[in-house]
């Protein structure tokens, strides 16, 4: 059988931030010089939008009932979606960064936030994010191994993973 490359993951120590969430429900205020890796609210990403300087790093947190066609058009000027796991049972946010990579080709870093466990770390790789900020109680050595349990799946994935059937049968 063909082994697949572990898949890489980055792993946010919240302690240490390279994004910065905006404080205040109307997001930054209008300043000729923005700091780059501002991390907005939705509601803050409507309210700026249209005087945001173009190229500046800037990244979006989503709800996990937001319909992400409703941003495609954004999609290009956003450096960083990150996508929320309320509840780890709470899926919604898988098919959301599906849609993101397969069907919007968002390039940037799609990074899951929440209540994001070591258990989740495959299939979050397998549907498109690069980056996890795992709940305080879990290990990220532990996540880390977990990418390598799985050297090949009988589904494809977002990275265009070629599944085992479409292989044929190899030894």
């Amino acid at each position: 059988m063909t082994q697949i490359a572990q898949t890489t993951m980055k792993f946010i120590d919240p302690k240490h931030p390279q994004w910065h969430h905006v404080l205040g429900e109307d997001g930054p205020k209008p300043d000729p010089d923005p700091a780059p890796n501002l991390l907005l609210s939705l509601e803050q990403w409507h309210a700026v939008r249209d005087h945001w300087p173009a190229g500046l790093p800037t990244g979006v947190e989503l709800p996990n009932d937001f319909a992400v066609e409703d941003i495609a058009a954004d999609l290009p000027r956003l450096a960083l979606i990150v996508l929320q796991f309320p509840k780890w049972v709470d899926g919604r946010a898988y098919s959301q960064a599906h849609l993101l990579r397969s069907r919007y080709r968002f390039a940037g870093e799609l990074r899951a936030a929440g209540e994001v466990l070591v258990d989740m770390v495959p299939l979050l790789a397998r549907t498109g994010f690069d980056a996890v900020q795992l709940r305080a109680d879990q290990s990220v050595a532990a996540a880390e191994r977990t990418l390598g349990f799985f050297q090949a799946h009988y589904q494809g994935d977002v990275a265009a993973t070629q599944p085992i059937f479409a292989r044929g049968a190899q030894a």
